[in-house]
């Protein structure tokens, strides 16, 4: 049989195949539903008031109408949000920011962020492989880096962005990805995109994870553990050097996501490592993001130079996105500047958050696994609840967000409380004062 002949046999049966295909798809007719015939699409699939999601959210809505209760989410802030904020015209205790350190509206902060907006204008205009990159770019990165004692870093202009395209690129179908049950959504979305299996295991236990990696590590080829420095639905941390030393005997690869952890933890704020006393370079992939203690926005990626230089080339979400413009960029180089000039905002930050653990502890308070580092829920029990005490507190000028089902299991809706450097303890006796008034009123 000839080549040409071989050709046409093929091309005849894979159009025999997708004659046949095409016979036996599905219809879209659906019995008993009005308009819906054999190739018509029904109504509902057309309309987005008819997505589940949109249905879900209105169900919410019109449960907390019955309630009485005004929608806790979008509040919109008139000014900076630190340890105080403005809403509805009015000055509240605010409970509601990653700022931290206090840096963002920092005036030094602010006049770096004027000084380059002005150099270089508001935007870089490219991605930064074709012609969108900066002097600063290469500053904030080195600076990252210095800080970490790693060999580089690269910044992405989204913090949920430099997870899906870190996870996304790095791992694939032949990989596994290991990761706390509590883990951030950035790295599910990363773990789906990158056609890895993915297994969670149950929060900060080291044992299971072990488990996981017995039974299933000679299955796979690159493996790697996904954790965090400080979750901030509990604010309770891993135990870093179990980790590593599960890490290294199992040939994996540790990724710690450093979200929350950076600048809250350790004597000067380097994080997680710090707080442990733990070699950088044992860990092998360090993710953080901007937007928190660095008062600008973004996320970035430490760790040795083979890891930099792939994701800096070829991870999609660096590669095709426009650079960091400078008036986000600048603000967080000063930012880690000043962080590491002033370490007592970060001693401040933890005396303040032991100082509310402390004080909610004492009022019998459920404060759930936090160690009293920034993050410090109280456990409600009911979402219902937890959304009325958000809404009761607000009229008394402070502002709390309530975590409600299904982002925690309904026995587990919170108020979730983020401490700032710049709370005082008269701010934090006065919440929770008023907090505790409000809990025997509902009870």
């Amino acid at each position: 049989m000839s080549q040409d002949t071989s050709r046409n046999d093929l091309k005849r049966q894979l159009l025999d195949g997708a004659r046949k295909r095409k016979r036996s798809r599905p219809t879209l007719e659906r019995d008993g539903e009005p308009g819906a015939s054999a190739g018509k699409v029904p109504e509902r699939l057309t309309r987005f008031d008819a997505h589940p999601g949109y249905q879900q959210l209105s169900m919410m809505r019109e449960a907390a109408r019955r309630l009485g209760l005004t929608d806790p989410f979008f509040r919109c802030h008139q000014g900076n949000a630190g340890a105080t904020s403005r809403i509805d015209d009015r000055d509240v205790i605010n409970f509601a920011s990653y700022n931290y350190l206090g840096f963002s509206g920092d005036p030094r902060v602010n006049q770096a962020a004027i000084d380059a907006l002005q150099h270089y204008g508001s935007s870089v205009s490219a991605s930064r492989i074709v012609s969108g990159e900066r002097p600063f770019h290469g500053e904030l990165e080195r600076a990252i880096a210095d800080t970490y004692q790693v060999d580089d870093a690269v910044v992405f202009v989204s913090g949920h962005a430099t997870n899906v395209s870190t996870l996304g690129y790095l791992l694939g179908p032949g990989d596994l990805i290991l990761h706390d049950e509590y883990i951030h959504n950035s790295a599910l979305v990363g773990a789906q995109l990158s056609g890895a299996r993915r297994m969670g295991f149950a929060h900060n236990d080291a044992d299971a994870l072990e488990d996981l990696l017995r039974r299933h590590r000679s299955q796979f080829e690159r493996v790697v553990i996904v954790i965090e420095g400080l979750y901030s639905m509990d604010g309770d941390l891993p135990d870093l050097p179990r980790f590593v030393e599960i890490k290294r005997r199992h040939q994996a690869w540790l990724m710690v996501d450093e979200a929350h952890s950076f600048g809250v933890l350790g004597e000067r704020g380097l994080g997680l490592r710090e707080h442990f006393e733990v070699p950088p370079e044992e860990v092998d992939i360090w993710m953080g993001t901007m937007s928190k203690t660095l008062a600008g926005c973004g996320g970035y990626i430490a760790g040795c130079q083979a890891l930099v230089d792939t994701l800096r080339h070829l991870a999609p979400g660096f590669l095709y996105s426009v650079g960091m413009p400078a008036q986000v960029a600048a603000p967080s180089l000063k930012a880690l500047e000043l962080m590491h000039e002033e370490p007592q905002r970060t001693h401040r930050l933890q005396a303040i958050s032991r100082y509310f653990l402390e004080q909610a502890r004492t009022l019998g308070l459920d404060t759930g696994d936090s160690i009293g580092a920034a993050v410090v829920p109280v456990i409600i029990g009911s979402s219902a609840r937890a959304a009325a005490l958000s809404h009761a507190l607000l009229e008394r000028d402070i502002n709390v967000q309530p975590i409600l089902h299904p982002a925690v299991p309904e026995k587990s809706a919170r108020l979730r409380f983020f401490l700032s450097c710049e709370h005082t303890e008269q701010q934090v006796d006065r919440t929770l004062d008023a907090l505790n008034e409000e809990l025997t009123r509902l009870q």
